[in-house]
């Protein structure tokens, strides 16, 4: 009789706990954080980035600062101890479920996701920059200003495996821009590739600037010997372009490896 008893207790802990397990559909895997951050708009799944001033929803594409996103659910979370209405609880590494939109295309299963110009809600990434994480889930939608919720993979980082999607310099100065907010290792090999770019730039005007002026000034001196010193000119002009590639292949390694 007490075996029975038993049989019927697990039974029922494990029908509770499944029913609880289907109602709480939203919980989500990762460790939260409690932030502060103001708004009326503030809701579950919510995409948040970092400021000088605080913590703010995203509101711009592939947004350098973005730190994670709003869980009203969280499996595990660390609370402050003095909680006030702009207090919520924050995901930046882990499971969670996410608002998006297909303002930048139908989300499929592994598509990186990053932020949008919608405040909160992110979109799917088609170019190199800063993203939330990756899509676990579908979504789609023939109206780009709807959203819904979809569970992701946090993991706010800079992605650049997009090598065919081509970027405009906007973009890069955006990014460059925004290294502060990365780790310092990161934020140094930033720094270098800008710093490594501009002055291969630098270096060439000012070499190629010379050997115009130079040969200008023999031009003036013998112009019988206009054909070599237009040669001389074109080839330095070569050589130029060179340094300027290598300059900018060396920054690209730095970003890539």
């Amino acid at each position: 009789m007490k075996k029975v008893f038993s049989w019927i207790l697990v039974l029922a802990l494990f029908t509770q706990h499944a029913a609880l397990a289907q109602i709480a559909t939203d919980v989500s895997a990762g460790v939260a954080i409690s932030i502060d951050i103001a708004g009326s708009n503030i809701r579950d799944g919510s995409v948040v980035s970092s400021s000088s001033k605080g913590y703010k929803l995203t509101s711009n594409e592939y947004d350098p600062a973005i730190a994670g996103v709003i869980s009203e659910s969280p499996a595990v979370a660390i609370k402050n101890e003095i909680r006030t209405s702009t207090t919520h609880e924050m995901i930046s590494n882990g499971n969670a479920y996410v608002l998006v939109s297909s303002a930048n295309g139908n989300i499929n299963k592994n598509d990186y996701l990053t932020s949008s110009t919608t405040p909160g809600v992110a979109q799917k990434a088609t170019v190199d920059g800063f993203v939330l994480g990756v899509a676990l889930e579908n979504y789609s939608s023939s109206n780009p200003k709807s959203t819904g919720k979809i569970l992701a993979n946090i993991e706010p980082h800079y992605n650049a495996t997009f090598i065919t999607t081509k970027t405009n310099l906007i973009d890069s100065i955006r990014t460059t821009i925004g290294s502060p907010f990365l780790s310092p290792l990161t934020t140094l090999r930033y720094l270098l590739a800008a710093l490594i770019a501009i002055l291969s730039f630098i270096l060439g005007f000012v070499y190629f600037g010379r050997v115009v002026k130079t040969g200008v000034e023999a031009l003036g001196r013998n112009p019988l010997a206009e054909r070599s010193i237009l040669t001389g000119i074109i080839f330095n002009l070569a050589t130029t372009i060179i340094i300027m590639g290598i300059g900018l292949g060396i920054s690209y390694l730095i970003l890539i490896l």
